[in-house]
């Protein structure tokens, strides 16, 4: 599919169905990780058929229903841990969804306790993705003006309105799409983070998304 009919048919879910992941959809999913994994030294996992994670009171706080598949984000001695794992986290996100599962990122409102379990001694916890199917396809966020977000001049070059767009397609923590764009005088790409919980993970996965928006023009981050 399109990447960016992907970033747009894409929204968070959190009300999942009982219906189970097929075995073939899993293996492609644990392949995509295993290359991911390595390309980024992250040490992402895929959890499936596990219903503890989300099922006390924090998620049910957080309004999640029925979650029993997840992808924790994880890492040892990782540089920039949370916006590593934003990173190559929402190209798990984008791929679940080109896969056809649903998707939620998730922070506080889940059982660390059990997350842990599944993860090897001396790691680092970043956030879990909620995976699986649901009856509903979520609703688009409601999106900042654009000249909150960046203050380059127009007229814009297509790489950098289609850069724009994936970025605010991208999801943040409650939504606060705190991060700014802007150039640099060689013209690479600056995205810098706002304040605020998951602050720097929504930036790895703002940073992702208008990569992927902007396409082969893209000059690269400063």
């Amino acid at each position: 599919m399109d990447k960016m009919k992907l970033m747009v048919s894409r929204h968070s879910v959190r009300s999942y169905t009982d219906k189970k992941i097929p075995e073939d959809i899993v293996e492609k999913l644990r392949k995509k990780i295993e290359s991911v994994n390595e390309e980024s030294g992250l040490n992402f996992k895929l959890v499936t058929d596990e219903p503890v994670a989300f099922g006390g009171f924090l998620p049910k706080y957080g309004s999640f229903k029925n979650v029993k598949n997840y992808i924790i984000c994880a890492g040892e001695n990782v540089p920039d841990f949370d916006e590593q794992s934003g990173y190559y986290g929402e190209e798990l996100v984008l791929y679940c969804q080109e896969l056809g599962l649903n998707s939620c990122w998730v922070g506080l409102t889940v059982n660390k306790k059990k997350v842990k379990e599944e993860m090897k001694p001396g790691e680092t916890l970043g956030c879990v993705i909620a995976i699986g199917y649901s009856s509903t396809q979520g609703v688009p966020h409601k999106n900042k003006d654009v000249a909150k977000v960046t203050s380059v001049p127009a007229p814009w070059p297509a790489w950098f309105k289609n850069g724009v767009k994936g970025a605010m397609l991208a999801p943040t923590a409650v939504n606060s799409q705190r991060f700014k764009i802007s150039l640099s005088k060689d013209g690479k790409v600056i995205i810098t983070a706002g304040r605020g919980p998951y602050a720097q993970v929504d930036l790895g996965i703002v940073k992702y998304q208008f990569m992927l928006g902007a396409g082969p023009d893209f000059p690269g981050f400063a």
